[in-house]
């Protein structure tokens, strides 16, 4: 008999993706859909939830049709998603109240702004590990209580129900009968008391979020659900649930104290396993929950960029200098060097160390000369730099790095993996499965309906594909380091 297959959810920022893996991490198949991005005003970003679940509903069913017409069966489902995206719906007819509000959405930096003038910044952060910003869930949850007409009345009454796209997603597969999240999306709320596992009574009064809103909180592999076979023809467990970039750190298999994974997606998330400690960041940097697995939390120091691959869409779609993400390296190797040209991807604030929600992208450096090629190198060199920002403040604190597992869709372009290691100073791994936060995911589910057994079993699949070490003079690097610190500087909305 063969072994079953594992199903992952990988609901993204851009698209929505279904994939099954083997038992040994290979991707069996895999089905993909780009959905809408809104941009009502400047700093602010939504997604339509329909849009969001029938993209979610076809690409399921893809995958599952691809397996059944090769007999093969799926022994479980495990979600993955964009963490802190904020969604409201009604609890009897499913029904989102509005738009959801991104977590690259900027619209609550002046509220978050007032708390911290206010002296709560220090309070949330230790119970929290997090920062008064509008990046994360809270705030977004006030505002749409504020500003759709009714809906704190609603929510009074127990009406409406709150939840990241994980929660609405169980709430659809099953038709309503269940509201639960995983620790993971929980601890991005500024709602929930990473250090008690609990929502906290003071944050929600702080924030003005009844708490007859939110969800159930379970460990990040437990028993969430069972889908109904309405909706997707079969009745499969929904057995592993985490955010994005603490599924791609089980991917990574990052289980010790110490390792470090850097995932490229829409934005870049650098993630640092502290164990069962979790240590408050010095630098602005963010502490945790990296899982929760059997009732126990390991917590992480986490660094977040918010444009990475953003910044190739951008490339693509707003200026149209290229067509695909594909040509982006060979028009990066196509110059000698940078020509003094820098990109801060500042579209929607300055994330991890500067937290800078009033800055604004900029280029600098542009001359006649400068074309497509330039500004395109610019663009990948810029996460390369704003990873070297995350890796400094790591260290910072306290941590000592040599290798750093990178993963996620940029990582395939070997120049720029390359420049990272160049960059950082440092081995840059890939691993032969790069589309590690959909098996993170997979990997949960499996450890709970036994496909594995422990984290062992993880560990033993992972494979490196590749290895990159530096290659670049010092001085060199120094040279182009500074090139980039100072346009940061410039691009700072308040001197920092």
């Amino acid at each position: 008999m063969t072994t079953p297959l594992l199903l992952s959810i990988d609901q993204g920022t851009t698209s929505s993706r279904a994939m099954l893996f083997e038992k040994d991490g290979s991707t069996y198949t895999v089905a993909q859909r780009e959905f809408t991005q809104y941009y009502p005003q400047s700093g602010w970003v939504e997604h339509d939830p329909e849009e969001i679940w029938t993209t979610t509903l076809a690409v399921c069913q893809e995958v599952l049709a691809t397996a059944q017409a090769a007999n093969r069966t799926v022994a479980a489902i495990g979600i993955t998603n964009q963490r802190e995206t904020t969604l409201i719906w009604d609890r009897q007819t499913g029904k989102p109240i509005h738009n959801a509000i991104v977590w690259q959405d900027r619209r609550t930096a002046e509220l978050c702004a007032e708390l911290n003038e206010a002296g709560h910044a220090t309070d949330v952060t230790a119970k929290t590990g997090l920062l008064l910003d509008p990046y994360f869930s809270g705030t977004k949850v006030g505002w749409l209580l504020d500003n759709v007409d009714g809906a704190r009345a609603r929510a009074d009454k127990g009406e409406l129900a709150f939840g990241t796209i994980d929660t609405f997603l169980m709430w659809r597969l099953t038709q309503g009968r269940v509201h639960v999240t995983d620790s993971t999306n929980a601890g991005r709320t500024l709602l929930f008391n990473i250090h008690e596992n609990r929502w906290d009574d003071q944050l929600c009064s702080l924030l003005r979020v009844p708490q007859s809103l939110l969800p159930d909180v379970r460990d990040s592999a437990a028993d969430f659900c069972t889908t109904d076979k309405s909706v997707l023809g079969v009745e499969l467990p929904v057995a592993g649930v985490a955010g994005d970039q603490h599924a791609a750190s089980i991917g990574q298999v990052c289980f010790r104290p110490g390792m470090v994974k850097s995932t490229y997606g829409t934005g870049c998330f650098m993630m640092l396993n502290t164990g069962t400690q979790a240590i408050p960041s010095r630098n602005k940097l963010l502490t945790t929950i990296a899982y929760r697995l059997d009732g126990t939390t390991t917590y992480a120091i986490e660094g977040s960029i918010f444009v990475a691959g953003a910044a190739v869409q951008w490339l693509r779609d707003g200026l149209g200098i290229i067509q695909s993400a594909e040509e982006t390296q060979a028009l990066a190797m196509s110059l000698d060097d940078n020509q003094g040209v820098y990109l801060v991807p500042a579209f929607t604030g300055l994330g991890a160390p500067h937290w800078d929600a009033n800055a604004r992208g900029a280029l600098y450096g542009l001359t006649r000369d400068s074309g497509p090629s330039v500004i395109t190198r610019a663009a990948l060199e810029s996460v390369c730099y704003q990873t070297m920002d995350l890796l400094d403040a790591m260290r910072s604190d306290g941590a000592t790095i040599d290798t750093v597992r990178v993963d996620g869709g940029m990582v395939k372009n070997d120049w720029l993996s390359q420049y990272l290691a160049n960059i950082l100073d440092i081995a840059v791994e890939r691993p032969r499965q790069t589309e590690t936060t959909a098996l993170g995911a997979a990997y949960l589910a499996g450890l709970q309906t036994g496909v594995y057994n422990s984290l062992d079993d993880l560990t033993a699949n992972w494979q490196q594909e590749h290895q990159f070490t530096p290659a670049m003079e010092a001085d060199y690097r120094d040279r182009v380091v500074a090139g980039w610190a100072d346009a940061v500087r410039r691009t700072r909305s308040t001197a920092p």
